[in-house]
């Protein structure tokens, strides 16, 4: 029975989550040609019986790279992250800066202290000051926000 292409809800979360193959074409294993469970547009699971074909059965890494459509490279590093994080670590890391980037602990600090001596201070104001003492430009919604995530982190700690 050959592989079906996948409902379009599938392709959707798939591709929300990251995870989805962007050459389903190239993956050539029989497993994914004759079953409907095998989804060659779902990179984890390629990744995953990739790896699984190399280790259990012993296939030499550059039959199973060609067979699932991947590179060597990309076989070292899904063998590595499945390694130190097992099936959770062929996932994608979450894309995107990782914390602050210009609203510093320091600056942040800065303005709980400004709005502390004076809670009446608005948003423009604090743009303002910052600017002035740390002579760094930051939005305005930057500042909001950084506001609203300390007050939701001290509410949890609580």
């Amino acid at each position: 029975m050959p592989n079906t292409p996948a409902p379009a809800a599938k392709l959707e979360s798939l591709r929300t989550e990251g995870t989805l193959n962007g050459h389903p074409e190239d993956v050539r294993d029989e497993l994914f040609q004759e079953s409907e469970f095998f989804d060659s547009h779902d990179l984890v699971q390629v990744k995953y019986e990739m790896l699984r074909r190399v280790q259990k059965e012993k296939s030499p890494i550059t039959e199973a790279t060609a067979a699932f459509g991947l590179s060597r490279p990309s076989f070292y590093l899904a063998q590595t992250a499945f390694q130190k994080g097992g099936l959770g670590g062929l996932l994608p890391l979450k894309r995107g800066p990782k914390g602050a980037f210009k609203l510093t602990d320091e600056v942040l600090e800065f303005v709980k202290a400004l709005l502390a001596g004076d809670p009446s201070l608005r948003t423009v104001e604090l743009v303002e000051k910052v600017r002035e003492r740390f002579a760094l430009r930051v939005h305005r919604r930057t500042i909001e926000r950084a506001l609203i995530r300390s007050q939701k982190k001290r509410q949890t700690e609580k």
